[in-house]
């Protein structure tokens, strides 16, 4: 007659560990799509890189940050419609410029 207790215990247990709830999942912020246009300062490309220059290209492009690449590096692939990624070569000369 012992069995009877420690086997509803048991079964009690295994449902009480079922039952558990998964934490809540944090919201993803949604990014503005748009804000990033690229085109207007592709002319830019060939100068080189510097504040000043970084300034320019977030008021011509409307984006919201500005990321710079050096050469050899490694970047995310994740896509930022507010972002302006530029890449420069060993001299500081811009050679690419993207929204994302």
């Amino acid at each position: 007659m012992k069995l009877l207790p420690l086997a509803s215990i048991t079964a009690s247990l295994a449902l009480a560990a079922c039952s558990t709830q998964a934490p809540p999942v944090a919201e993803v912020p949604v990014m503005p799509e748009g804000n990033c246009n690229a085109d207007p300062a592709r002319g830019l490309a060939g100068e080189k890189a510097s504040a000043a220059t970084g300034a320019e290209l977030l008021r011509l492009t409307g984006a919201h940050t500005l990321r710079w690449v050096p050469p050899r590096s490694a970047v995310t692939m994740d896509y930022r419609a507010d972002r302006l990624t530029v890449g420069y070569d060993d001299d500081y000369t811009i050679n690419r410029i993207s929204c994302g």
